[in-house]
């Protein structure tokens, strides 16, 4: 494959204005709504599952991801327990222009669940081919990558197109419940909060004789800063997601620490560079504090939750608890109903088929920002601003970038050193 991510991203956008339709937006509730995935990993292979449950017109027409067979393979899972819903014969695609593919193939909605890193160009030209759109989170890794995502989401707004996000938190009945509690001032002015996402290490792929740099970091992509953004942008932006909808704004500035303790040791080219736990300190522009922790130390206490004190009470939240003062709000039966990951597609459908179209990005990108400025704050040793943050001229994409590429890493960040 010789042509570059540049070309690509040119070419892609072409073909996909070429198909572009905005007949669908309007769509009645008995059209078949063809939806295409974009990256067949786990998360991928279940966002297509939880479209397939949401409405009975939803139909998997294709999937593309950068490696041989994964899109296939996805296809043929599918198959065997939905056959009637999926319709991909001859729409299995490969390879980094796989998207593009994808795009051309006269999907109405697309699932965006590659790495992260990817996701602003995914994002970009979905919507220039006029596709309404679900993507997981986090929606970039750099502020370069933030940026963008913020015109695409002004575009996707002119467009009339939906852009739903993977926070599913936010189509959540514990949370919808508590934040309108929350909001609507139960718990008096809002003095402090905290959140937490400790848990233990991620997957990890050994490398298989042969692969380039590229086909080896694509494989382990949790672990390179330029794919996943560190676990504080890739995982931890859920927590951080649920205080800024709280305090309806992001913080301001950042400063913090974090590092390698126990993860494995070795070359950052063959093991990665990201780190085992942050601990940030965010100030919002109120002055109200937020405490964030994020760890992947095996054996320690897990902890994935969001706390916010208020002058008149206390606000607890995890998935599956939300509680004022001790006092439970929701009482969660998993399974039964309460299924957030399909709920959200529930919702870009009927916002499909309303023409009230879902406009989560931009949320969604701020979110994602606190995570990078709370890396950037941890790397540097520095106080980051939003605007440090939001302006940064760092580009973690390698250029050139095809599926043989030599793609050097560098080395695990210290403090002082360039965020």
């Amino acid at each position: 494959m010789q042509a570059t991510r540049r070309d690509a991203l040119k070419a892609g956008a072409v073909a996909a204005t070429a198909v572009a339709t905005a007949g669908f937006a309007h769509a009645a509730s008995s059209d078949k709504i063809k939806v295409g995935l974009i990256g067949c990993g786990g998360r991928g292979s279940g966002a297509i599952r939880d479209s397939l449950e949401a409405d009975p017109s939803t139909v998997f027409w294709t999937a593309g991801d950068v490696f041989d067979n994964k899109a296939a393979g996805t296809i043929r899972s599918l198959k065997e327990g939905m056959k009637d819903r999926v319709d991909a014969e001859g729409r299995a695609f490969s390879g980094l222009n796989a998207y593009q593919e994808v795009l051309a193939s006269g999907v109405d909605v697309v699932i965006l669940a590659t790495p992260p890193g990817f996701r602003p160009y995914h994002l970009e030209a979905a919507v220039k081919a006029m596709k309404h759109i679900f993507c997981e989170k986090p929606v970039a890794v750099d502020g370069p990558g933030i940026r963008k995502c913020l015109e695409v989401a002004e575009q996707a707004k002119k467009d009339k197109l939906s852009i739903v996000c993977g926070t599913q938190r936010r189509h959540q009945v514990g949370y919808l419940k508590t934040m309108e509690k929350i909001h609507g001032g139960e718990i008096g002015k809002i003095v402090s909060t905290r959140c937490s996402w400790n848990g233990s290490e991620p997957w990890f792929n050994a490398r298989k004789p042969g692969q380039s740099d590229a086909e080896y970091q694509l494989s382990n992509w949790y672990h390179f800063v330029w794919l996943c953004g560190d676990h504080i942008t890739e995982q931890h932006v859920h927590n951080l997601d649920v205080i800024n909808w709280a305090m309806k704004g992001h913080p301001v500035k950042a400063v913090g620490q974090g590092g390698r303790i126990g993860r494995r040791m070795g070359k950052p080219e063959d093991v990665g560079q990201i780190y085992d736990l942050f601990s940030i300190e965010y100030e919002y522009g109120n002055g109200v504090p937020l405490s964030s922790y994020c760890s992947h130390v095996p054996g320690t206490t897990q902890d994935v939750s969001e706390t916010v004190i208020g002058d008149k009470g206390t606000v607890k939240m995890s998935d599956g608890y939300w509680a004022i003062n001790g006092k439970k709000v929701h009482e969660y039966a998993r399974g039964k109903g309460d299924k957030p990951y399909v709920t959200e597609h529930v919702n870009l459908i009927k916002s499909i088929r309303n023409g009230k179209p879902a406009a989560e990005l931009t949320a969604c990108a701020e979110s994602t920002l606190t995570a990078i400025m709370g890396r950037m704050a941890a790397y540097s040793g520095k106080v980051i601003t939003w605007d440090d943050a939001l302006n940064s001229a760092v580009a973690t994409m390698p250029e050139h970038l095809t599926m043989k590429s030599e793609v050097p890493v560098g080395p695990v960040p210290k403090p002082g050193r360039k965020a």
